[in-house]
């Protein structure tokens, strides 16, 4: 399958490359080039897109690739809409001069055709300038989301979460970044932090990992950080300088509770549940994790992936937190991604109903966060890299 995937992607690649040169010929500047060298223009076609899109390479080999996309993608509807206004440009000179048209009419018409510019080109590589500038500032730009949950529930006082997901170090934050990330939070005075998995990915180093777990022990919170595991925390390729065990170890050394389908009941009347990762295998479901716990008290359960509400619904949690999905990170993936029913939300908040009793509903709220980053990928098209504030406090 994989071999499959690959070379599809190469295919597609080769297509999109072949595509917006072919189309860079057709620039005013490379057309007159063409006029003292055929072998010029072309080197300088090919350059168009290789100036936009090889300097990513420095990056990884993702990221050109996702360049690339945009720029076939917007010179191709550049296109489509440059021929559409063409021609009903065309049919309104026909309907206009169909009484004086003559062939010497029709050669001039041809002539001014040819000296048009070649907007749809310019407009392309305009559009894919800006949107990628948009996408890395979101990617690199980290913003502060809050929400306010009221319950009637006991919990015995206002208490402030803050949620983290999805630093995946290595893309677009270090150790040193993350650490600048946690005296912002440790500004919020939070009484927990939440970290809803892929704290780490295959190209994080051993030491921006430990430079991360040790910004976690610093931070001063009344009932602690706890952490559940995301889908890339374990690695899927193993190339990087630490191991799976050492990860744990450091968020150990450094206070991290970390939740494996267990919870911990917190003095505030508040339980915190922490899911495995839908890619562990032997996961409980979300019912059994809730089923011998105290409903009178807030429950706030953990689940990197949001892909599982109708039972985490059923389970009669109070509040769920996800991250996994980067907000879309490069639109439309994550429209895509609910199409496929791979994920039951990609950002934001909403609330799910059950019956606790006949005749009695329990709201469940459930919050996605886009994270602090994302995977392979120093840009977000879909959505802003974010922190989530949440204070939770009695009706």
């Amino acid at each position: 399958m994989w071999r499959t995937l690959i070379s599809s992607a190469v295919v597609l690649a080769v297509l999109m490359v072949v595509y917006t040169v072919i189309r860079a010929h057709k620039l005013g500047p490379v057309k007159k080039l063409a006029e003292k060298s055929r072998a010029l223009s072309w080197l300088a076609a090919f350059a168009v897109p290789a100036v936009l899109v090889l300097p990513f390479l420095a990056i990884n080999v993702y990221s050109p690739v996702i360049v690339l996309f945009h720029l076939f993608m917007f010179w191709l509807l550049s296109d489509i809409i440059g021929f559409v206004v063409k021609k009903l440009s065309v049919l309104g000179r026909e309907s206009e001069d169909s009484l004086a048209a003559d062939s010497g009419g029709a050669e001039e018409q041809q002539k001014t055709a040819k000296k048009r510019p070649y907007i749809a080109g310019y407009v392309a590589i305009a559009l894919t300038i800006v949107v990628m500038s948009f996408g890395w500032y979101n990617a690199h730009h980290i913003s502060r989301t809050y929400y306010k949950e009221q319950t009637s529930k006991a919990v015995i006082e206002p208490v402030r979460a803050v949620l983290i997901a999805d630093s995946h170090l290595g893309i677009t934050m270090d150790g040193e970044k993350f650490a600048k990330e946690m005296q912002r939070i440790q500004a919020e005075a939070p009484d927990m932090v939440f970290l809803v998995g892929d704290f780490v990915d295959d190209d994080s180093t051993k030491e921006d990992m430990l430079a991360a777990c040790k910004a976690l022990g610093e931070l001063k919170t009344t009932y602690g950080v706890f952490f559940v595991y995301g889908n890339h925390d374990n690695g899927y390729y193993r190339y990087r300088d630490f191991s799976s065990v050492e990860l744990r170890a450091a968020l150990t050394e450094n206070g991290v509770t970390i939740l494996e389908d267990t919870d911990v009941e917190l003095p505030c009347n508040v339980t915190v549940v922490g899911r495995l990762d839908r890619s562990f295998p032997g996961r409980n479901n979300a019912l059994a994790l809730t089923k011998g716990l105290d409903h009178s008290k807030y429950i706030i359960m953990l689940d990197h992936q949001p892909n599982d509400t109708f039972n985490e619904t059923a389970s009669l949690a109070d509040l769920v937190l996800s991250g996994h999905t980067h907000g879309g990170h490069i639109f439309p993936a994550g429209q895509v991604g609910l199409l496929m029913h791979a994920n039951d939300m990609i950002y934001g908040s909403k609330v799910q109903i059950a019956l606790s009793a006949p005749g009695e509903e329990h709201p469940t709220r459930f919050i996605v966060t886009s994270g602090l980053s994302g995977w392979a990928i120093p840009f977000k098209t879909g959505c802003k890299s974010e922190y989530v504030v949440i204070d939770i406090a009695p009706q």
